[in-house]
């Protein structure tokens, strides 16, 4: 496994079959927890749910969809509206926007409490999502390990998603890799993760 201590906006931490590339820190730990406080007040938080093998199934993360329209997503067999955005979720938007040089229309946001709550290996590469469009993750609290592995190779990438960090997948990456964020025993406390994207 190759594990990418120091990474930054100009290097592509894909080998081959897709584009990701690790912004670090956009802002100061004291900004980022402010947006971590708001985002754990202001948002209209639910358990996330899925239908695995024909069960219904509720997670302990936390999820909310907010977007330009009231529009639908399904995933995991579960079909989503979008909310409004709300002001720091529009200014979060904005600055994603600024940073990366790209556009979104909605926002997948996720709380896990601590280390135990994580994703399994997954592509978001759902109908509903533009394909091969960019997808930007902020990060606010807890400091996790977010990996990538190839669809066929099987070969596996490790980097860490900092406070107030920003990472953005773009190319053809839902389409070759699949990425997760292992539960890990060492956080006992949340972490909050905004996916913006862009739905058709």
């Amino acid at each position: 496994m190759n594990l990418f201590e120091e990474t930054s906006s100009e290097k592509n931490l894909l080998p081959y079959d897709g584009e990701v590339y690790y912004y670090g820190k956009i802002m100061g730990n004291q900004q980022a927890n402010l947006y971590l406080k708001t985002l754990l007040e202001t948002i209209d938080w639910k358990h996330d749910e899925a239908i695995i093998f024909g069960k219904h199934i509720t997670t302990k993360r936390m999820v909310a969809w907010y977007g330009d329209e009231p529009y639908e997503y399904m995933y995991s067999k579960i079909t989503k509206k979008a909310l409004p955005w709300t002001a720091p979720l529009l200014e979060l938007k904005r600055l994603t926007e600024s940073e990366t040089g790209e556009t979104f229309n909605s926002c997948l946001l996720n709380l896990y409490h601590n280390g135990d709550e994580g994703m399994s290996w997954h592509s978001d590469a759902e109908r509903d999502l533009k394909k091969d469009g960019a997808i930007a993750s902020l990060s606010f609290g807890a400091e996790r390990k977010f990996s990538f592995k190839h669809k066929q190779t099987k070969e596996t990438i490790s980097t860490f998603l900092e406070n107030g960090s920003l990472l953005l997948m773009k190319g053809t990456t839902q389409s070759n890799w699949l990425h997760r964020l292992p539960p890990t025993k060492k956080v006992v406390t949340p972490r909050v993760n905004l996916t913006f994207r862009t739905i058709v």
